[in-house]
């Protein structure tokens, strides 16, 4: 009796020291509840569910596989732990599903109860003795775990309760779903008080049509609905007896607000604008203008009308269907948006208003409104400037915050209807890459009003995106002198493309600042991962892909970027994935990035299954076709695929670079067919060339041109052509505002370390290059600390270096720089890796 005694107390002895050593841990907690199994039993005997207990419990081994869930505790229901709500909530629905499944089998009746909650949880492993006398292998304890026990008594058979911390995270991650994501119901079922916890808490039900019962929860004593005072039967006599009365216009000036659940950098969809004026000049620019009022809001994020037509998509509607209350809301749940804004215009009393409702989506009834009179459709302007700062608000921001991050519209776009008008279709063009459409747009709105300087940055950046740089300086200039006329986060936006395109070695901090400033703004976290790209800083790209992710600007450049990001990690599968959801967005270039994927896996014929669908007069799938070919050793199908592309590239416009980066490809395939002469002789003068014309490129174009006679000057030198490089070296000194560049200055360093190989100077080409071997190198750093420590005797580090190579072919393909110019050397050096690795 003693040694029991002794034993049991060092097991308490250990579950007490594991609780000391624990911190609280934000979990998703998932409590179900099997409904009736009693009654079951009875009505199947006992061999039948023991049966059908059996088949449960495969399905929830299944699901726990399939969700990532920790099972704590199981008897007539589950409490499972997640990492994500999402997990969380897949799993209550496929385990809905399957217990449907499961009694229609037996003939019965098969639901569950379930309750979703995400909160703090204290979490310990009791020790194997506590195990072995009957304890759960994992503890849990903290507030959620009985949150999340009242969501599930309250829930009634069928029915998936969510707490209002669990749903906007499984509400903005719901696609991860598929289709199925898209087409679940969501449901709030109002404010309830649950025993023993401070405060109201807000509930919603989350389940599939015909599946939820999308009915009100029963009251119980450990949970009941929040109703007002004045709405408690006890009350109600009193009370119709005093409403009797009271006017019905004091009423509605004294009533309650009906309350809206609005956290800070929520979403909200502003719906088309209704015109009932017959002033047609008021339809764009109204709603273009309510758009602009409202993002200069820090707290409230404005879905953009691209997403929403992107949404309409996947809804199987016209791209111009009218988003009304019923549209806009559901776009609104679809996209995790927490409100709707439907603009209006009339004309009442001889004045013209302007207001907007507040809309909450799951309920299609107005919350807040707002409006403002004026004279005449010159006061439009100001009147949504009234309307917008009631609203936020209402919403919830401070009014020092609107006070302080507003400016009046007039001063921030236009006092022009028809110059507002003409930019709100350009930004429509523009979004549907109609580049010449959106172009013309933006110029009509600038010759209307010269001082509209957001229509300036547009002409700005869609010159860039025509490939006409040198014409984009213009009106870059121009809307740099109207910056005082931008809202604060629009004249960041102005500061990164000034950078992009005049100081380049400026734009990664730019970009970097807007992303800091606005993280749900989408251009600020993609052009800072558009810059990590290029810095084969692949991790850091998705980390503000990821940010991005709140931004609801999830399109196909979106989900391309995360793909070549996770490529250049070696991620195959889910580089195939996100390039999958590109395609799925009509994001058609990257169809080559998927055939990518299987090309760095050797599985060459179905990626040239995939090259043959793309475009032939599209210049980018050649670069492809001409690798995966190379990496064959098919040198006559690459010299085939290189003349073909030649073609293409000869009728773009105002693109040498990209003839110039032909010329590395031609020179690479050269080398690696042991043409050596040539190789050099055409590396050697095209570098000549680039060097040449960084006398005439825009100060945007550099980097590159730069970047592509330092790749060149490579070539030559491995090819025997030493003679170039100094030339290189010497032109690149005398820039340094792009010599210190940190890919720029890494390309230099790999150009001296060749000098040194060729100089038989090992140990001084290894010193050049181990300060940039940290992880985001190119391919020919590593391929040059190869040769390095070859040529210094030291073949142990040159394995290690051959073998980082050949577990990066993925990187070897996607590597950005020059217009991927490097990309067939990289993928031609893979090979030769394989060669030096049989040696060893």
């Amino acid at each position: 009796m003693a040694a029991t005694n002794t034993s049991s107390a060092a097991i308490i002895d250990t579950v007490v020291e594991s609780r000391a050593d624990v911190a609280p841990r934000l979990r998703t907690l998932l409590l179900t509840d099997l409904c009736n199994s009693t009654e079951l039993v009875e009505k199947l005997g006992d061999t039948r569910s023991a049966e059908l207990f059996q088949a449960h419990d495969r399905l929830v081994l299944e699901l726990q596989q399939r969700w990532r869930a920790r099972l704590i505790d199981r008897s007539d229901g589950l409490l499972l732990l997640f990492e994500r709500a999402i997990d969380g909530l897949g799993f209550a629905l496929d385990y809905t599903r399957g217990l449907r499944e499961l009694g229609k089998e037996q003939n019965a009746t098969l639901q569950s109860r379930a309750g979703l909650h995400v909160g703090e949880v204290l979490t310990w492993q009791n020790s194997s003795e506590a195990v072995n006398l009957g304890a759960k292998p994992l503890e849990v304890e903290g507030l959620a775990k009985p949150m999340a026990a009242r969501l599930m008594a309250l829930a009634r058979p069928g029915q998936i309760l969510v707490s209002a911390v669990a749903e906007p995270l499984a509400h903005r991650a719901a696609r991860e779903l598929g289709p199925r994501g898209e087409q679940l119901l969501w449901k709030s079922w109002g404010r309830w008080r649950f025993k023993g916890v401070p405060g109201a808490q807000e509930i919603f039900e989350v389940g599939e049509a015909g599946v939820a019962p999308l009915r009100v929860p029963r009251n119980g004593p450990k949970a009941w609905r929040d109703i007002p005072l004045w709405r408690r039967p006890a009350a109600l006599v009193a009370e119709a007896a005093v409403l009797a009365g009271i006017a019905t216009g004091v009423w509605f000036a004294t009533r309650p607000q009906p309350a809206i659940a609005f956290a800070e950098r929520d979403w909200v969809v502003v719906g088309d604008l209704r015109n009932v004026t017959g002033d047609a000049r008021l339809d764009d620019a109204l709603e273009q203008a309510f758009r602009i009022s409202l993002e200069q809001s820090r707290y409230v994020n404005v879905l953009s009308d691209l997403k929403a037509r992107d949404t309409l998509g996947r809804m199987q509607r016209p791209a111009n269907t009218t988003l009304d209350r019923a549209i806009a809301s559901e776009i609104a749940l679809r996209d995790g948006a927490r409100a709707v804004i439907l603009p209006t215009v009339a004309e009442v009393g001889g004045h013209l208003r302007v207001s907007a409702e507040v809309i909450d989506p799951h309920t299609q009834t107005t919350v807040y409104a707002a409006y403002a009179d004026g004279k005449g459709a010159s006061s439009a302007l100001a009147s949504v400037d009234d309307v917008t700062e009631e609203l936020r608000q209402k919403l919830g921001e401070a009014l020092a915050s609107v006070q302080k991050d507003s400016k009046p519209l007039p001063q921030v776009s236009t006092a022009n209807l028809d110059a507002l008008k003409a930019y709100a279709l350009g930004q429509d063009a523009y979004g549907k890459d109609r580049f010449s459409e959106a172009l013309q747009l933006y110029q009509q709105a600038t010759t209307l009003d010269p001082k509209f300087a957001l229509a300036w940055i547009g002409q700005a950046r869609t010159l860039n995106a025509m490939v006409r740089t040198s014409e984009a300086m213009a009106p870059l200039h121009r809307a740099q002198q109207l910056r005082d006329r931008l809202p604060p986060r629009e004249a960041m936006y102005l500061d990164g493309w000034s950078a992009e395109l005049e100081a380049p070695d400026q734009a990664l901090a730019k970009w970097e600042l807007l992303a800091k400033m606005y993280p749900d703004f989408g251009p600020g976290p993609q052009n800072v991962a558009i810059q990590m790209l290029y810095r084969n800083r692949y991790a850091d790209a998705l980390a503000y892909l990821r940010m991005g992710t709140d931004t609801e600007d999830e399109d196909a450049l979106f989900y391309d970027m995360q793909g070549r990001a996770l490529l250049g990690l070696e991620n195959y599968t889910q580089a195939a994935g996100m390039f999958e959801r590109a395609l799925q967005e009509k994001g058609s270039d990257s169809l080559r990035r998927r055939a990518d994927v299987f090309a760095a896996q050797r599985k060459f014929a179905e990626a040239e299954t995939l090259l043959a669908k793309a475009q032939v007069d599209n210049v980018y799938p050649w670069i492809d076709r001409i690798s995966v070919a190379a990496d064959k050793g098919d040198w006559a199908n690459a010299f085939r695929n290189l003349e073909a592309a030649r073609k293409v590239a000869g009728t773009i416009e105002g693109d040498p670079i990209r003839l110039r980066a032909f010329a590395v490809t031609e020179a690479s395939l050269l080398l690696a067919s042991g043409k050596k002469v040539e190789a050099g002789k055409l590396a050697s003068g095209t570098a000549r060339q680039s060097l040449r014309a960084l006398e005439h490129d825009t100060l945007a174009d550099l980097p590159d041109e730069l970047d592509l006679a330092l790749s060149a000057t490579l070539v030559a030198l491995r090819a025997g052509d030493g003679q170039i490089a100094t030339e290189a070296l010497v032109a690149l000194d005398s820039r340094p505002h792009l010599r210190d560049l940190d890919y720029i200055a890494e390309m230099k360093a790999v150009v001296r370390a060749w000098q040194s190989i060729d100089a038989g100077r090992g140990d001084e080409a290894i010193a050049l290059l181990k300060p940039f071997a940290d992880g985001s190198a190119r391919y020919q750093t590593h391929q040059a600390l190869m040769q390095a420590y070859l040529l210094a005797g030291n073949r142990v580090s040159a394995a290690v270096q051959a073998k980082w190579l050949q577990q990066r072919r993925g990187l070897a393909y996607i590597e950005q720089g020059c217009g991927q110019c490097r990309q067939t050397l990289n993928v031609i050096d893979s090979n030769q890796v394989n060669r030096f690795s049989a040696k060893q």
